[in-house]
């Protein structure tokens, strides 16, 4: 994903491209010198391992409304795939919103205690019960949300962002040597645009 440094008061966007190599771009509200939402979702959820937030659902080829076809083949039946794994992933969909807001305000108020995430989750997935959060998860969430606000307030207009989403693998048991490789992530840093 591609999340370019606009113009204060620009149409902020994203540009995703898929495995498949097609590519879209997402749009997101006004830029400012805010971490973009859609940004901020990325982080949150790989940060927690969730694969069935937005980014995941983009991932597997759900197209929301805020989404525009750039380029690449999109696969047969593309809509009705996509509106199936909506209705599947609706309640992800829901508690990844409520984990973003949980995080953001983790962050915000500087916790560290997984007490108090814990406090602040019955609060934010009252609506999910039996719903349970990994408070670690969360609190290191919130070190890279708030690391990611950073580096978005370093960049100049024309600058971009570019985050990898990890590959998303069903859970098998683990094999028996140590440091077997469950993915990868990377972030590339700022690069200037081109064109």
């Amino acid at each position: 994903m591609t999340f370019p440094r606009l113009p204060d008061g620009a149409r902020s966007y994203s540009v995703v491209e898929r495995p498949d190599g097609v590519r879209y771009r997402v749009y997101d509200g006004t830029a400012t010198f805010r971490l973009p939402h859609d940004l901020g979702h990325l982080v949150v959820e790989r940060e927690t391992g969730d694969h069935e937030g937005f980014w995941g659902a983009v991932a597997a080829g759900v197209v929301f409304a805020s989404m525009e076809h750039l380029d690449g083949r999109r696969p047969p039946h593309a809509r009705e795939r996509s509106e199936a794994a909506m209705r599947e992933r609706s309640d992800g969909l829901r508690r990844a919103e409520l984990m973003v807001w949980l995080t953001g305000r983790v962050a915000e108020q500087g916790v560290t205690s997984p007490e108090r995430v814990r406090a602040a989750a019955q609060e934010a997935l009252s609506t999910f019960p039996g719903a349970s959060v990994d408070a670690d998860r969360v609190l290191a969430a919130s070190r890279a949300l708030r690391e990611a606000e950073e580096r978005w307030a370093g960049l100049r207009p024309g600058e971009e962002l570019v985050v990898d989403w990890p590959e998303h693998r069903p859970r098998r048991p683990a094999p028996h040597h140590a440091g077997a490789d469950r993915g990868r992530r990377r972030d590339r840093g700022r690069r200037q645009r081109s064109g």
